[in-house]
């Protein structure tokens, strides 16, 4: 991080520029043109004038020299990633925290829609310098990658059709849910099942915990994207959905609805590259529009509260 440092006054002031031009959730292109960099606020300007000058660790300056910055999104969870498939323009709340970084540098953004399982591979592989996709802290996670403080604490929960009954996590006895491939959803239901008294925990080790050989009491069949767990539970493929609430939100249609409980606290921040420069940028960018309050107007634009 040898230059990092003395670059990061010029960024809070650039982030700052940013928050007071304002964080409405407009529609964005998957790779912001030049017209729109033009017609960039004064602040946004402002920081782009900045980053020409700075001072930037390796890895920020190759973004900068290219010219684009390359995000991992979720493309189907409202509010947060979502990407209209009539005009493929993308909207929501890491949307707009991405574009914020990109303005930050002085570049384009362009997003590259992940899953639960991709997100990893196509960070550690370089394809995309970050992770802004609903993705989930954890001190396992932390040992692979970095992870900014939280801008977002969701919970999870269970979300069933009505007809089943299922009102409370003893009713998930002996069912099959679905679940994300690569989530944390199964190991946290789990453990609230155990917890609430509905399973014995006998055997259950969460170090070694794997909802694809996990029969106790409890089974669990994973899909690679929310939609088809969607669609699983409609075709009684599965018999509830977990995964956390804000991206049920969007599933919870007519003639289905959540169990009582919530639980598992599920803390979302921007995942890099372990030990980057870019890693402390975005840690930087978190915290000051925390701060300063854009974090909790986004939350707010995007019916998150």
């Amino acid at each position: 991080m040898k230059k990092i440092k003395k670059v990061l006054a010029g960024v809070l002031a650039g982030a700052m520029a940013l928050s007071l031009a304002g964080c409405g959730g407009t529609a964005a292109s998957s790779t912001a043109s030049s017209s729109e960099a033009a017609s960039a606020s004064s602040g946004a300007a402002s920081t782009g004038a900045e980053s020409a000058t700075a001072e930037y660790d390796a890895d920020v300056q190759a973004i900068v020299d290219r010219g684009v910055l390359r995000v991992g999104v979720k493309n189907a969870v409202i509010g947060f990633g979502y990407q209209d498939p009539a005009t493929g323009s993308y909207t929501g709340m890491e949307i707009d925290i991405a574009k914020k970084i990109a303005d930050t540098l002085g570049v384009e953004v362009e997003y590259t829609a992940v899953t639960a399982a991709t997100r990893t591979e196509l960070l550690d592989s370089g394809d995309i310098d970050c992770v802004l996709a609903t993705f989930t802290i954890t001190d396992e996670r932390k040992e692979s990658w970095d992870f900014t403080t939280p801008y977002y604490t969701d919970h999870v929960t269970v979300l069933v059709e009505t007809s089943s009954g299922i009102t409370d996590l003893a009713g998930l006895k002996d069912k099959t849910v679905g679940v994300s491939s690569g989530s944390t959803s199964a190991k946290a239901l789990v453990q609230a099942m155990i917890a609430a008294g509905t399973l014995p925990g006998d055997g259950f080790d969460p170090a070694t915990f794997d909802p694809a050989t996990w029969t106790d009491g409890v089974k669990f069949q994973q899909y690679d994207d929310y939609p088809s767990i969607s669609t699983a539970l409609s075709a009684g493929q599965v018999d509830a959905f977990c995964v956390d609430k804000s991206i049920l939100a969007v599933y919870n249609t007519d003639g289905r609805a959540y169990i009582a409980d919530e639980f598992s606290p599920q803390e979302y921040g921007i995942a890099t590259k372990k030990g980057s420069g870019f890693s402390a940028l975005c840690e930087t960018l978190v915290t000051t529009w925390l701060a300063d309050g854009t974090i909790d107007g986004l939350v707010a634009t995007y019916g998150l509260g």
